[in-house]
């Protein structure tokens, strides 16, 4: 009987019944073990049937909310782009940075030529120390002039002329310090100093060169508050708001995705490419931000409706426009799969959602779905 089921698996089912017939005349089987065989063999070929049904990954339907997503192209830019001037005229003497350089608040960026302010501040220290000194030789003499009149030596139109004569080089010394003060600033702004930290991204002046007030001669960039601009298109402007999620990914980093938050929506519209802008903080971790980045964003809108989404990949495209699924037989066992024609709409986070051909709690192959076939047996495995 061994001999026979081992035969029998190696010839198709139209085969079965000759090997059977066969087995009884030659070897005088009784009809009771002939029944045996039968089962034997037919449990054998089911089994093997089932260890060659190829394996699919399957998940279920389900209802839920509908997100819009909408793909957006940015730009990673500083809150904060200044470009710097002088605020006096005058000759370039040396220029401290270059092009990329990263500078701290207060620092020297562009020195001017300043002798001549630099004699003149020295005159009117000079003019300030004499003024200092006949204010304090005034003083005195009033002093004196004080104990003098308590002894009757001298009139009181003398003490009170005395008295004047303080008032007046202390006037003097406040008008020769301010003076020196308002030399020193303008000796102070023959060097160009940076207002914020940040990176020299422009350089257009070179030592030597004559530059006047309001004159462009370097651009630094903030590092420590950048974001990223989007365009939106203006459709979608009252759906958003700081609560609404987006994922950036970086060109730079195209494997690793961020998630970003709204920090401002700019109203004004762009009349030629009807968008308007939104500024995006994110937090990158280790991947450092430049601004001029280029990113994509996703942008995702729940639209407030509830539809029946499974995952992107069992969706099957073909060139005539098709667009079907595999699905798992309710009820069906051994599982066997049938290809539903779909209707598709919004697709996020890997999901997509289902208009037309199947519904919540149906059985869906997710993979393995390449080469299936209507009505073939399949061996299922849940995806995790």
């Amino acid at each position: 009987m061994h001999r026979l089921n081992g035969a029998a698996r190696m010839l198709g089912n139209s085969d079965r019944r000759g090997i059977l017939g066969a087995a009884l005349r030659h070897y005088r089987l009784p009809v009771a073990a002939l029944a045996t065989g039968v089962v034997v063999l037919s449990s054998a070929i089911s089994a093997a049937a089932a260890d060659r049904a190829p394996l699919v990954v399957v998940s279920t339907a389900q209802t839920d909310t509908v997100i819009k997503q909408v793909p957006l192209t940015g730009t990673v830019t500083s809150a904060r782009v200044a470009k710097l001037s002088a605020e006096v005229s005058g000759q370039v003497e040396a220029v401290n940075v270059e092009v990329g350089d990263r500078v701290e608040t207060g620092a020297a960026l562009i020195e001017l030529d300043r002798e001549i302010e630099q004699l003149t501040l020295e005159a009117l220290r000079a003019s300030t120390r004499q003024a200092s000194a006949e204010l304090a030789d005034a003083r005195r003499r009033y002093q004196d002039a004080k104990r003098l009149r308590e002894q009757k030596n001298i009139s009181e139109n003398e003490l009170r002329l005395r008295e004047a004569e303080v008032e007046i080089d202390g006037a003097t010394l406040k008008q020769r310090q301010a003076e020196e003060q308002r030399q020193q600033a303008r000796v102070d702004r023959h060097t160009l100093r940076a207002p914020f930290s940040g990176v020299i991204s422009e350089r257009m002046t070179e030592t030597g060169e004559w530059i006047e007030p309001g004159s462009p001669v370097l651009t630094l960039v903030a590092f420590d508050d950048l974001r990223i601009e989007f365009r939106v298109p203006q459709e979608f402007y009252a759906s958003i708001n700081p609560q609404s999620a987006l994922s950036v990914t970086l060109d730079a980093l195209p494997d690793r995705e961020f998630d970003g938050t709204i920090v401002a929506v700019v109203p004004v519209s762009d009349a030629s490419s009807r968008t308007f802008l939104i500024h995006v903080k994110v937090d990158a971790g280790d991947a450092h931000l430049t601004p001029g980045m280029s990113v994509h964003g996703k942008l995702k809108l729940t639209t407030g409706r509830q539809g029946v989404v499974i995952s992107r990949d069992a969706i099957l495209r073909y060139p005539d426009g098709r667009v079907t699924v595999w699905v798992i037989n309710s009820g069906s066992e051994p599982p066997i799969v049938s290809e539903k024609r779909v209707t598709t709409g919004h697709s996020f986070d890997g999901l997509i959602t289902i208009r037309e051909g199947i519904q919540a709690g149906d059985v869906i192959v997710v993979r393995g779905n390449e080469s299936l076939q209507e009505g073939q047996q399949v061996r299922v495995q849940r995806r995790e």
